[in-house]
């Protein structure tokens, strides 16, 4: 009886674990443009903008969160012109 106690326990918590993790990598990151004064949630919808803009403006597509400063301010500012989902 202990045995079948503790393995449900331990099932409970591994849902539990893969839930979570889950939920995390679906949200994404919040990120703050200081530009514009204003917060954008990282997400999917995001990354596909930011693919865009790596393209056109001919960079090599890295990590938003490992650009300098100055590119993710010019990231925001080619985001706010290019406004096509709000």
């Amino acid at each position: 009886m202990r045995t079948i106690i503790s393995g449900l326990f331990s099932l409970a918590f591994l849902m539990l674990t893969l839930t979570s993790c889950a939920t995390r990598v679906t949200t994404g990151y919040r990120t703050y443009d200081p530009s514009y004064r204003d917060y954008h949630v990282w997400g999917p919808s995001e990354t596909t903008y930011y693919n865009r803009w790596a393209v056109e403006t001919h960079r090599q597509n890295r990590d938003y969160r490992r650009l300098r400063r100055r590119e993710q301010r010019e990231y925001w500012k080619w985001r706010h012109n290019h406004n096509d989902r709000r």
